[in-house]
């Protein structure tokens, strides 16, 4: 009988607080962010291997990598979140394996996917060799195999938010991490999900560049990066109470707000196209509304009037944007395994 493990792991909508989860602002000054999971994954299947050779193959990349026993992994750009994975789970008695992995949305859109990636990796291959690790464990450490072992520039927030899912309110300190899940009454959850449009700006983008800038801007204290930082957590802890307290209305101009100030990080953040996107989003119909990820392209995300929403969606439309449906989910990593017996 072959027990293979899968996994899954959802990608997120960042409300606000993108930027304080990106050292050192948390160490120095605290970060906070508000966001919540939607029903789009990352997948990763493992099934053993009698041979001990490992083979991957990533749908998204359309990439495929094989290694004998004695064949040493490198990390050259190729699936390195994979390696990174693979050499930190797979134990001091290495097994043979084969892997596959794809995503609901593209990497480099701005939803967390290649976060979310490493989360279900680290929970499939967890899952297989008996490793029992809690929530903040999975996320911490797919937090330090992603920006620490590989280097790779960016937040914290994003693990955290895969492995926890829902709602939650996520503080960022010099030595810990606290995630806070929200009861947002099901009422609040429908209308958001009714009056919340997901729009597809175009094209993807490497973020390492963006978050690099912000963080020389911030390291050389220049006065536009620190002040809207500190600005955008405030307005995160608005956004929370404003969510709580069921003033969607308040929520929707936070988040306005919210891009305005994140604008101020770095240059690179929008661009001609994605102002002009955002302008006639709202002279559309839309309240407030922000690019999510980094920046630079991705996903947008909008809170219209629910009678101008579909008005909204057309207009950009026109412009060569796609909407892109979801709800929110509660879940967070799950695994489990199927026997193909």
């Amino acid at each position: 009988m072959n027990c293979q493990v899968r996994a899954r792991s959802p990608l997120r909508l960042s409300f606000s607080g993108g930027g304080t989860d990106v050292p050192p602002f948390p160490e120095r000054e605290g970060g906070a962010v508000l966001s919540a999971t939607i029903n789009r994954h990352a997948y990763a299947s493992v099934t053993p291997r009698a041979d001990g050779e490992i083979h991957v193959r990533s749908l998204d990349y359309g990439t495929s990598l094989s290694y004998r026993p004695e064949d040493k992994m490198i990390y050259d750009g190729k699936l390195d979140l994979v390696k990174a994975a693979i050499i930190n789970m797979n134990g001091e008695q290495p097994c043979g394996m084969d892997i596959f992995l794809h995503t609901d949305l593209p990497p480099g859109t701005g939803l967390g996917s290649s976060s979310a990636m490493m989360v279900a990796l680290v929970g499939a291959l967890g899952h297989m060799k008996g490793v029992s690790l809690t929530d903040y464990e999975i996320a911490d450490l797919a937090y330090r195999l992603e920006r620490v072992e590989l280097a790779i520039s960016g937040g914290l927030q994003d693990q955290y938010a895969s492995t926890f899912g829902g709602f939650n309110f996520i503080e960022f300190s010099k030595d810990n991490v606290v995630v806070t899940p929200l009861r947002i009454p099901s009422d609040v959850l429908n209308e958001l999900e009714y009056n919340l449009l997901l729009v597809y700006t175009g094209g993807t983008r490497l973020s390492a560049g963006i978050i690099d800038d912000q963080v020389e801007r911030y390291e050389r204290s220049e006065e536009d990066t620190v002040v809207a930082l500190k600005e955008i957590k405030s307005l995160t802890i608005h956004m929370k109470n404003a969510l709580l307290k069921c003033q969607l209305r308040k929520f929707a101009e936070y988040l306005h707000d919210e891009w305005q100030a994140k604008r101020q990080l770095s240059p690179k953040i929008s661009n001609h196209f994605i102002d002009e996107v955002y302008e006639e989003a709202r002279k559309a119909g839309a309240i407030g509304g922000k690019l999510l990820g980094a920046g630079g392209g991705g996903y947008m995300l909008l809170y219209c009037n629910s009678e101008q929403k579909h008005g909204v969606a057309e207009r950009l439309e026109q412009m060569g944007c796609v909407s892109t449906d979801f709800d929110f989910t509660h879940e967070g990593l799950e695994t489990w395994r199927v026997n193909n017996g």
